[in-house]
């Protein structure tokens, strides 16, 4: 299997269609065709599902959209490496990749690379956000440089440092709930709600509980969306009004109408 047809394959599965990624590889179709049928041979795959005559849109098979996940990751990490070595003997510059969650060490990245920038200004950082179950999948698979994530990590497998920032755990609900009086939330106070948690990290040692002995109506991993759907009351119940508590990390509530930020009383983790 060669990079050109990895290629080839990408433009189809954009394209959506073997005419027009022809047209933007500047091939013809015959031999754009004969290239992936060649590689569906060569793995034994179908990856591809050819239009009828009536129509020539080309969709994915499933194997057809591993592929693709696969060959976007394996030429990226080429082109990086290209990069790399490319730039090795000249002056820095480069590009750094960082993964991260949502945490205000963020901070700390941005200030670094704000005084790294006033020396070597050919310096470029590319950000991805989600949560510690993908920043080490990337760093697993060398497509970023380091990342930022929540908790221990396996020091048989990563270099870490510890960095000089707290996040604040929290809880967000409306302000119409009896919680949105109390100036810190208490584990007891969640034991009988419903609750939207973070997967960046777990809250079982400061609940107290086992997830599964709580009413965990829904994760998230960025939290935005997840605001809203505190604002709109997802998990309401009738003797409640409108209630909504998900654990969530440096919120800031200013200019929100409906929802508020309460952080977590400091309590002894096992």
């Amino acid at each position: 299997m060669e990079l050109r047809v990895l290629q080839y394959f990408l433009a189809v599965a954009r394209e959506q269609s073997i005419v027009r990624a022809a047209e933007s590889l500047h091939l013809s179709q015959p031999t754009l065709s004969t290239q992936i049928k060649a590689m569906e041979k060569e793995l034994g795959k179908q990856f591809l599902i050819r239009g009828t005559k009536g129509s020539r849109k080309v969709t994915l098979t499933e194997e057809g959209m591993i592929l693709r996940k696969r060959a976007e990751e394996i030429l990226n990490l080429v082109q990086k490496t290209e990069r790399e070595i490319s730039l090795s003997d000249q002056v820095i510059v480069g590009d750094v990749y960082i993964g991260t969650g949502e945490t205000d060490a963020v901070r700390f990245i941005a200030k670094t690379a704000r005084e790294l920038y006033k020396t070597y200004p050919g310096i470029h950082y590319h950000i991805s956000s989600g949560n510690s179950e993908f920043v080490l999948e990337q760093l697993e698979k060398g497509l970023i440089d380091f990342g930022i994530v929540f908790g221990s990590v396996d020091h048989a497998k990563y270099n870490s440092i510890p960095l000089p920032y707290k996040d604040i755990w929290g809880v967000l609900m409306r302000k119409d709930s009896p919680l949105a009086e109390k100036s810190e939330i208490l584990p007891e106070d969640l034991w009988d709600k419903p609750l939207i948690i973070s997967r960046q990290y777990s809250a079982e040692s400061w609940l107290k509980r086992e997830l599964s002995e709580l009413e965990i109506v829904a994760t998230y991993n960025l939290l935005f969306n997840t605001s809203l759907m505190v604002e709109e009351g997802l998990g309401c119940r009738h003797k409640y009004k409108l209630f909504y508590f998900p654990l969530s990390r440096g919120f800031k509530s200013a200019g929100r109408v409906q929802i508020r930020f309460q952080r977590l009383a400091a309590v002894s983790v096992t």
